[in-house]
């Protein structure tokens, strides 16, 4: 057929025809793609070009091969996710200088340029659906089909994820069962001087896998900022996306250097992450935006396999949502195993309701929930008795201590007191500096002159605190680590009575740390420090194949040690409350 500007896809008009006729289920996501895809039919200055995509499914059967060497046949979903890229194009008019012909002057003139629409491509499916080797069949194309196409890069979290991609590719070279490959690879890469006939045009080298031919690279890139800006990649895949620590938008990184080149392409592809409030979420939350139709992005394609609910786990005919490729590239049996693996072991479940259902979830799960974090009125608490919890620390945590005052009513009045160093303020970045400062100004976080916190200059300070507010403190409870020299003197000053130790650890901590967030859901833990708020809202509990949970904070600047100070406060009052009256 060819070019034509009135014609439907011939696979999405499988895929459309099979899921209108209740074949296979569709999420929310997946319908809104489809409203886009129809709505491109339907737009007079798109094309579709049933002879590109073919010549791509050509090239990847006669040409390519699976991992072990066997016979590759692509599957319907990769037909269907690859006739977003090379199905559908649009024409623009452009100036182009045309040098003058035998001695005469040239000059700019005006041609119609037809390009592909498709630039990015957002793939979201569960483990097990063979996305990998797809984002390998897309590289392997543009190193050795589109000529025009000169440096490659794929990316993902580890550089053993990033071999994925590679590894299809290198396992075809070296069987070069197809015309193509046979004359790509005659030859030797060792051969350099002699003639051009017998030396090998692509190979797998050091640099990842070149093609002599076109000047062609596709090599492999760690998945980190710094490796991936200022490069201009004609195409790019990026594997795992959403898995990973990642704070920074790596597709955007790739996208500042290749959006300088014609009809560059990045194909995202990942399944479902545990991390949650990083660039992926912001990414998903755009692409959401994009779905729904609330702006126009043709040039994204983006394919989101997922449960539109979590209780559709419980039923095997929903689960193609997140699996398309579910019962070809991975059983039924497997799903269920890991269902049963879920129900019986819940540290695994997280990671399976996101990878294998494509649900949000956190590898961690975050304690508090945003509303439990709200601060209450101001209130003071003079001459009331108190416990206090006390987290000590000497570096960049805080040195926090939290007073814990039971009320009448069942509630608890929560304040809270840190200190860090001049050094530690001066090494925040500027965001989080303007956040400490907000702590200072409500006078929760004190800075200390030096590099390493002195722990009788925190005591004779805190000790000055406790007496100007008229604090009636009745016990301590501490976290024994850097805490000697501090209960040491509380004990020589105060007696030993009401002195209590909180080992750290899920089978100490789980209790306490229920009691605590029964109390936060009920409102029943009355603070008014910003600092108090910041705290819960970093705390993460990770629980052990018992149940037992543990206090965690998920970064290094999300610190929660004012919520542990609360949580050795809570306990050293649970263990000496006869001195409450």
């Amino acid at each position: 057929m060819g070019l034509s500007n009135t014609a439907t896809p011939h696979y999405y008009g499988l895929f459309r025809q099979a899921v209108l006729d209740g074949e296979i289920p569709v999420n929310r996501e997946i319908s809104m793609e489809m409203n886009r895809i129809d709505a491109l039919i339907a737009d007079p200055q798109y094309y579709y070009d049933s002879q590109a995509i073919d010549g791509f499914i050509k090239y990847c059967e006669m040409e390519l091969t699976l991992t072990d060497g066997s016979d590759l046949h692509l599957l319907d979903t990769f037909k269907l996710w690859a006739e977003q890229i090379f199905g559908w194009y649009y024409f623009v008019e452009r100036s182009v200088y045309q040098p003058g012909r035998n001695g005469n002057p040239g000059g700019y003139v005006t041609k119609v340029i037809k390009k592909r629409l498709t630039v990015k491509q957002y793939l979201i499916v569960a483990r097990g659906a063979a996305k990998s080797m797809y984002g390998s069949l897309i590289q392997a194309y543009f190193l050795n089909v589109d000529t025009a196409t000169t440096h490659q890069i794929t990316t993902a979290p580890t550089m053993k994820q990033a071999e994925e991609i590679m590894s299809p590719f290198r396992t075809a070279i070296v069987r070069s069962r197809g015309p193509l490959f046979k004359f790509l690879t005659e030859g030797t890469v060792r051969n350099t001087t002699g003639p051009a006939a017998q030396r090998q045009k692509l190979a797998s080298t050091k640099k990842g896998v070149e093609n002599f031919l076109t000047g062609s690279l596709l090599e492999v890139r760690p998945m980190a900022i710094n490796k991936l800006q200022g490069l201009r990649p004609k195409v790019s895949t990026v594997d795992e996306w959403l898995s990973g620590d990642l704070r920074e938008d790596v597709v955007g990184a790739i996208e500042q250097g290749a959006s300088k080149m014609d009809d560059y392409l990045i194909v995202a592809i990942s399944s479902e992450g545990t991390v949650r409030n990083g660039s992926g979420d912001t990414i998903k939350m755009e692409l959401a935006n994009i779905l729904k139709g609330e702006y126009q992005a043709p040039h994204v394609s983006i394919w989101h396999y997922k449960l539109d609910d979590i209780e559709e786990v419980a039923d095997p005919a929903t689960w193609l949502k997140a699996n398309p490729n579910l019962g070809i590239t991975v059983t039924y049996e497997t799903y269920q195993l890991d269902v049963e693996r879920a129900e019986k072991a819940p540290a695994s479940r997280n990671d399976i309701l996101a990878k294998r259902f494509g649900i949000p979830m956190e590898g961690y799960t975050y304690f508090f929930t945003y509303e439990d974090t709200l601060p209450h009125r101001p209130r003071d608490f003079w001459s009331v008795p108190c416990a206090l919890g006390a987290d000590l620390s000497q570096g960049d945590d805080f040195c926090a201590f939290t007073f814990l005052f039971p009320l009448n009513n069942g509630s608890f009045g929560v304040k809270t007191r840190s200190y860090i160093t001049s050094l530690t303020l001066m090494k925040l970045p500027g965001a989080m500096r303007a956040k400490y400062e907000e702590f200072i100004s409500e006078n929760s976080l004190h800075i200390l002159e030096g590099t390493v916190l002195d722990m009788m200059e925190v005591y004779d300070d805190l000790d000055a605190f406790i007496q100007a507010s008229e604090y009636d403190v009745r016990c301590l409870g501490f976290d024994p680590y850097n805490a000697k020299e501090f209960v040491s003197r509380w004990e020589t000053e105060n007696g030993a009575f009401g002195i209590e130790k909180v080992i750290q650890g899920a089978k100490t901590e789980s209790v306490p740390l229920g009691e605590l967030k029964i109390l936060a859901e009920q409102r029943a833990l009355i603070f008014d420090q910003s600092l108090m708020s910041f705290a819960m809202g970093n705390a993460i509990t990770l629980e052990d194949t018992n149940g037992n949970r543990k206090l965690l904070k998920k970064r290094a600047e999300e610190k929660i040690d004012n919520v542990s100070a609360l949580m050795d406060a809570y306990v050293a009052y649970k263990a000496n409350k006869e001195a409450f009256g």
